[in-house]
């Protein structure tokens, strides 16, 4: 609720979940009844159910938790090992990464579990900084932060109601002919938010911050996108592909009247016929290279979004990938856990507004099963996750009824759902103000100062 803020309020972030982990204490942080300060690199894990905490000879034990709290939020800091981003994606790999705030380490399942607790604003500037590079222009960085800000304080809220008992995130709908899930980030527990692309990505003070982006932040301090008396649940993605996707064909099945679908350009395309319920409209739009604002190739445009792992991705407002019928039957195998022999046809059963398929039918020699929403088709078609599930697939070498190759053409990059982070950037670059880009995407909102 809008009106429960009166003042910026704190984020707890997870980082990082494992048996042992490193970290460093760079000048003076304070233990709860203790009088001396501690610093310097530890070493931190579960024994006992416990958790022990050395440095040498010193050793520091506590149960279910410790918290560290630093003398002063902007000259203390901690340094964490091994940290790693881009989980489950082409680009995973580990980081050092550098965090202000206050340092929570938890016992979870003989694991210690990193928690960074900082103020909203302060999380912020580290989240634009690390999902788009931080030269990108004042319009963009400020659109961007009132959605990071707005999804954030949605999600608390979220987490609130879960531990009342009045939300549910159970989701899953298993049975032998049809596996239909869809993935949030309500199975967080012991903190707000995580560090990776699953909620925002957030490295703390690792990436290098521009005074643009503190600007971007501090000038739109406190402002968030609203409907009715909520906080918006903001949502964005790399590329929509030229049409955005509705909220509740990938996640939960609730409308919500911001989060429909948009054609990400200033008038529809020509020719196409948008109902993508029929299959042939699907392929022809996605076949297709209509104009739309994240239709580009723009270098200077592009790095903005794109960060250094990122450009690894060239291709995605159109894009193709090619499996033998090896490589897929494998691969689905592998991806599901189920047998289906060899793949004989991916069927969409249903696409949503922006021809992202919500459903599939996996049709082999073995086992036939419906599959859904996007992001379960997604992970099940790629050894990570496919750019999207805006997709056409095509048979080719059919040898008694068994094709030997598949071709899948698709759309974008990402979910689709709220904002287009490239499509955003092209129309910063041609002169749009920040809240005229936050309208187009997330239509019937307002923006609101709360604190």
């Amino acid at each position: 609720m809008i009106d429960s803020y009166s003042k910026e309020p704190l984020v707890s972030v997870g980082i990082l979940s494992e048996k042992k982990i490193i970290f460093e204490l760079h000048g003076d942080y304070k233990i709860s009844g203790f009088k001396q300060s501690f610093s310097g690199v530890y070493s931190a894990e579960v024994v006992n159910s416990k958790i022990v905490c050395q440095k040498g000879s010193e050793r520091i034990e506590f149960a279910g938790e410790i918290f560290f709290e630093p003398d002063d939020f902007y000259t203390e800091s901690f340094l964490l090992r091994d940290v790693t981003i881009g989980v489950k994606f082409h680009w995973e790999r580990k980081e050092k990464q550098r965090f202000n705030g206050s340092l929570k380490l938890v016992a979870d399942n003989n694991k210690v579990t990193v928690i960074n607790i900082l103020p909203v604003e302060n999380y912020l500037v580290s989240v634009i900084s690390s999902e788009m590079s931080s030269k990108s222009s004042t319009q963009l960085l400020k659109a961007h932060a009132i959605i990071s800000r707005s999804w954030l304080l949605a999600q608390m809220g979220k987490s609130k109601l879960h531990e009342i008992g009045t939300k549910n995130f159970q989701n899953p709908s298993i049975s032998e002919y049809e596996i239909i899930k869809w993935y949030d980030r309500g199975d967080h527990k012991l903190f707000d938010v995580c560090a990776d692309d699953h909620c925002q990505r957030y490295q703390g003070i690792t990436k290098i911050f521009s005074e643009g982006v503190r600007q971007a932040v501090s000038q739109t301090n406190g402002i968030v996108l609203t409907a009715g008396n909520e906080i918006c649940d903001t949502r964005y993605s790399k590329s929509c592909g030229g049409i955005s996707e509705s909220f509740e064909n990938v996640w939960e099945p609730v409308k919500h009247s911001y989060l429909t679908s948009v054609v990400d350009y200033k008038f529809e395309p020509e020719n196409i016929n948008l109902n993508f319920s029929k299959e042939l409209n699907a392929q022809k739009w996605i076949k297709s290279n209509p104009s739309s604002y994240c239709n580009t190739s723009d270098k200077k445009i592009l790095s903005q979004i794109l960060l250094d792992y990122d450009q690894e991705t060239s291709d995605f407002y159109r894009w193709k990938v090619v499996y033998t019928q090896k490589e897929i039957s494998e691969l689905i195998n592998k991806k599901s856990g189920i047998d289906f022999g060899e793949i004989i046809d991916l069927v969409p059963l249903r696409r949503g507004a922006s021809a992202r398929i919500i459903m599939l039918k996996i049709v082999g020699t073995k086992k036939t099963l419906v599959v859904g929403k996007e992001l379960e088709i997604r992970r099940i078609l790629s050894t990570s996750h496919l750019y999207s599930s805006a997709i056409v697939i095509e048979k080719q070498e059919i040898a008694n009824g068994v094709p030997q190759k598949f071709l899948i053409y698709g759309a974008g990059w990402g979910h689709g759902v709220g904002l287009c982070q490239i499509g955003a950037a092209v129309m910063a670059a041609r002169g749009h103000m920040f809240d005229e880009i936050l309208l187009h995407y997330f239509k019937n909102a307002k923006l609101k100062k709360i604190y």
